[in-house]
């Protein structure tokens, strides 16, 4: 039996799995902000659905950038009392059994990768638009390597805000984040019916999209997020169109899709990862 999490800024969600290839609807519970109240919860919801049989191996995603042993949370905007705290080797003492963990960005692009809008495919650039704006790569099906944790987010797409007076920095996910576009028009992103809004979006998204391809050069890029999937969102369709403008150094290039997992990309990434971990350590 396996036991897989996606531990979120604001809902987590737990699963088991009795064959490490398939799981059946998970359990949803709100992310306790206290991180003693937080591996508890956890802990107890994957150990009632273990319901008594031992777990071999579990593992999975947490929101934030975390350490180079990935065995804790480095620092987190939604989840700061985390910070620091021995994640991994608390909830190993807890579940009796190994635990593997990696930034919740990666392993949901992992599951993408697999499962999603990018398998088959042998580079994958997986950019998430949300909250924030992340981003992972993935090679032959495995999370490519890093200090640290990719940050795609944070590169600069308008060093002199020329573009957007009104956003508060110069990187992209201060232009492109729900968090970005609540404060430019003081209402949630989903409140923002205007199209002309989310065709700038898509444009400026297009130009983060060129500086990622060019420096990954993947086969695919797969969006996911709540600013891709939402309703409304930004349409991948236009971004598709702009990158055609603006990228042209390569003669071919890659396919724009858009995520398919939904908010189920976390625990079937942490599927993947768990099981080839497993194999990494016989």
């Amino acid at each position: 039996m396996f036991a897989y999490f996606d531990i979120g800024g604001t809902k987590s969600r737990v699963v088991i799995s009795l064959d490490g290839n398939s799981f059946d609807d998970p359990v949803k519970f709100d992310t306790p902000k206290d991180y003693n109240e937080g591996i508890a919860l956890v802990t107890e919801k994957i150990l009632e659905l273990a319901d008594g049989t031992p777990i071999e191996a579990a593992g999975g995603g947490v929101a934030g950038p975390v350490d180079s042993e990935h065995t804790m949370l480095i620092n987190s905007p939604n989840l700061p009392d985390w910070a620091g705290k021995p994640l991994v080797q608390d909830l190993s003492t807890k579940l009796g059994c190994p635990v593997y963990m990696r930034n919740d960005t990666a392993i949901v692009g992992l599951g993408e990768a697999h499962h999603g809008a990018g398998k088959g495919d042998k580079i994958m650039a997986y950019i998430t638009v949300s909250t924030g704006v992340g981003g992972t790569r993935i090679v032959d099906g495995h999370l490519d390597k890093g200090v640290h944790n990719f940050e795609p987010g944070h590169q600069i797409i308008d060093f002199d805000k020329s573009a957007c007076p009104e956003c508060y920095s110069v990187v992209a996910q201060d232009y492109l984040s729900g968090t970005a576009t609540e404060h430019r028009f003081h209402k949630k992103a989903y409140e923002v019916m205007e199209p002309e809004v989310w065709e700038q979006l898509s444009r400026w998204l297009a130009f983060m999209l060129n500086n990622t391809i060019v420096h990954w050069a993947p086969n695919s890029v797969v969006l996911g997020g709540s600013m891709i999937v939402g309703d409304p969102a930004i349409p991948v369709d236009r971004i598709a169109e702009h990158l055609d403008d603006i990228l042209c150094i390569y003669p071919d290039k890659p396919a724009v899709k858009k995520a398919k997992l939904e908010d189920m990309g976390g625990l079937y990434g942490a599927m993947v990862y768990v099981n080839q971990q497993i194999r990494k350590d016989k």
